[in-house]
C-alpha cells in the first residue's frame, strides 16, 4: 500500500513540474541578470513593450530585463566603468533573446499584411528581404547570451545622437555609414572604441550590435525572460 502511495505522489509531482510557470525555470545555465552584475546600468528593453519594429511585445519578453552569459555581463561591466570615466553611460536595448522571439520575427516577416512599423523601421526595404539583407537572423547570437544591442548616454541618461534609430533596417545604420552627420559618426566611433577595448566585436550593418567572441561558441536557449526578485 505504501509503495502504491509513493508512486502516486511521484506521479503527481512530475505532473505538477510539467506545468510550472515559466518564471520557475530561472535563468539559462551560466547566465546572470546584468543589473545584478552592473548595478545602475541603464536598460530600455524595447522588445518587452511596443516601441519596436515588431509593433507589440515580443514573445518571450515577460520582463524588461537584460540577461547575458556571466562572462559577457562581466565584460560589459568593464565597458560601463570605462564609459563612466568619460562622463558617459551605456544604455541597453536588447541582450539575451529567447529563440521563440526570433521565431516570431520569422512569422512577422512572412506576413505582408502587417506593415504598421514600415515607415519608422524599414522604409526602404521590403520586410520579406530583411533576413537576406542581414538585418534579422533566424539563428541569433542574442539567443546564446553573447550579444548585446546598446548605445551611449550622458551621465544624466540622455541618449547620444547616433544618426539613425536603434533597429532601423537601412544602410545608414551601418557603423561606418557616411550618410549620417559627423557628430553621429563620432559617437559611433566612441562606442566602438569602448566595446572593442574590452573584447566585443561590432556587426558592421548595425552600429548598436556587439557580440563577445571570447565567450566561445555557446548553445541557444528559449527560456522566457522573467522579472528578478
Amino acid at each position: 500500500m505504501k509503495r502504491h502511495l509513493r508512486r502516486a505522489v511521484i506521479a503527481v509531482s512530475l505532473s505538477a513540474a510539467a506545468v510550472l510557470p515559466a518564471s520557475a525555470q530561472g535563468l539559462p545555465p551560466g547566465f546572470a541578470r546584468v543589473a545584478d552584475v552592473v548595478p545602475g546600468i541603464l536598460q530600455d528593453v524595447r522588445y518587452a513593450g511596443s516601441d519596436n519594429f515588431y509593433g507589440r511585445p515580443v514573445p518571450g519578453y515577460g520582463a524588461a530585463e537584460c540577461w547575458l552569459l556571466k562572462p559577457v555581463a562581466d565584460a560589459l561591466g568593464r565597458v560601463e566603468a570605462d564609459a563612466r570615466a568619460r562622463g558617459l553611460r551605456l544604455v541597453l536595448w536588447d541582450c539575451y533573446r529567447p529563440q521563440r522571439a526570433t521565431d516570431a520575427f520569422v512569422r512577422w516577416a512572412a506576413d505582408p499584411n502587417d506593415q504598421a512599423t514600415k515607415a519608422r523601421y524599414y522604409p526602404n526595404i521590403d520586410k520579406s528581404a530583411l533576413f537576406a539583407a542581414g538585418y534579422i537572423a533566424k539563428n541569433s547570437s542574442h539567443s546564446t547570451g553573447t550579444a548585446v544591442d546598446l548605445g551611449l548616454a550622458t551621465a544624466d541618461g540622455r541618449v547620444l545622437d547616433f544618426g539613425s534609430s536603434y533597429d532601423l533596417s537601412d544602410p545608414m545604420s551601418s557603423t561606418a555609414s557616411t550618410a549620417v552627420p559627423a557628430a553621429a559618426r563620432a559617437n559611433r566611433a566612441v562606442l566602438r572604441s569602448l566595446m572593442e577595448a574590452r573584447g566585443f566585436k561590432n556587426y558592421h550593418r548595425e552600429w548598436w550590435h556587439y557580440s563577445y567572441p571570447p565567450a566561445g561558441r555557446q548553445p541557444a536557449h528559449d527560456v522566457p525572460i522573467t522579472a528578478g526578485r
